[in-house]
C-alpha cells in the first residue's frame, strides 16, 4: 500500500469519526420532554415572558408602541425558528435551551414559541388595553398553572388530558387576573370612573368558567393562539354586557 493510498483511508476514518461526534452530540443535545412531563424550566419561562409581556405594556408602552415592538419580537422568533429548524445541529451548541425549553416533537417543526408571540400580538391589536391584559396574563399564569398542577395533582380526569385539578387552577388563576385587571383600571386617575366592585367579581367570574370551559376542548389550534384571543373576547363582551368602562 503507498503512502497516497494510506492518506486516503486515514481520512475516510477521520470523516466517520466525525460523523459519529456530530451524530452523538445531535442526540444528546435532542429535547426528550412531552406534553406530559412536568418540564418546570419551560413553564417558568412561558410565565416570565407573558409577565413581562403585560407589565410593560401596562405600566410602559402605549398602544401603538406595544404593537410595534412586539411585531418585530415576533419576526425575530419567526427567524430564530427557521434557523433551529433548518439547521439543527446548532441544537448541540445549546444543549441545556434545547433540552429544557423544547418538546421532543418540536426537534423539526416550530415550537409553542411562535404561535405563543403570534397570539399576544394578534390580542394587542384587536382589543382595548384592559381586556387585552386579562388575556396576556392568563395566558401567562392560568395556562402554565393549570399544566403544573394538572400534571401533579390531577386525579379527576375530564377529557384524556384535562383533570378537574388542572382546570379548577386554571379557573382561579383567570379569575384572580381578571379581578386585579379590572380593579387596576377602575382607578386609573382621569380615566375611569369608580365603580363598585359587584360588577368586577361578576365579570371576572363569567370569564374564569367561560375560558376554563373553552381550554377543556380538543382543539388541534396551539393553546398559546386560541386562549388570548378568545379570553380578550369575552372579556370584552362581559364587560360591555355589565357596563364597566374599558
Amino acid at each position: 500500500m503507498n503512502e497516497s493510498e494510506e492518506d486516503k483511508i486515514k481520512h475516510n476514518i477521520e470523516e466517520a469519526l466525525e460523523s459519529s461526534r456530530e451524530k452523538n452530540s445531535f442526540q444528546e443535545a435532542a429535547p426528550t420532554a412531552t406534553r406530559k412531563s412536568l418540564q418546570l424550566p419551560r413553564r417558568l419561562f412561558h410565565c416570565s415572558m407573558g409577565l413581562g409581556v403585560g407589565l410593560v405594556y401596562q405600566f410602559l408602552l402605549t398602544h401603538s408602541r406595544a404593537i410595534y415592538i412586539l411585531g418585530f419580537c415576533a419576526c425575530v422568533v419567526y427567524i430564530l425558528e427557521q434557523v433551529r429548524i433548518n439547521y439543527p445541529g446548532l441544537g448541540s451548541k445549546v444543549k441545556i435551551i434545547n433540552k429544557y425549553l423544547f418538546r421532543a416533537e418540536e426537534q423539526l417543526k416550530e415550537s409553542a414559541g411562535v404561535p405563543y408571540v403570534m397570539g399576544i400580538l394578534l390580542t394587542l391589536i384587536s382589543f382595548p388595553k384592559v381586556v387585552a391584559l386579562i388575556a396576556i396574563y392568563t395566558l401567562a399564569v392560568a395556562d402554565p398553572l393549570s399544566a403544573i398542577i394538572g400534571i401533579r395533582y390531577g386525579r379527576t380526569k375530564i377529557t384524556e388530558h384535562k383533570s378537574l385539578q388542572g382546570s379548577g387552577a386554571f379557573f382561579l388563576s383567570c379569575f384572580t387576573v381578571s379581578f386585579l385587571v379590572f380593579y387596576w383600571a377602575s382607578h386609573l386617575s382621569g380615566q375611569l370612573g369608580d365603580y363598585s366592585l359587584g360588577p368586577i367579581i361578576l365579570c371576572s367570574f363569567l370569564i374564569a368558567l367561560t375560558s376554563s370551559l373553552f381550554e377543556l376542548i380538543p382543539l388541534k389550534l396551539d393553546d398559546n393562539l386560541t386562549i388570548p384571543l378568545f379570553t380578550a373576547f369575552i372579556s370584552l363582551i362581559y364587560a360591555s354586557l355589565l357596563s364597566i368602562p374599558l
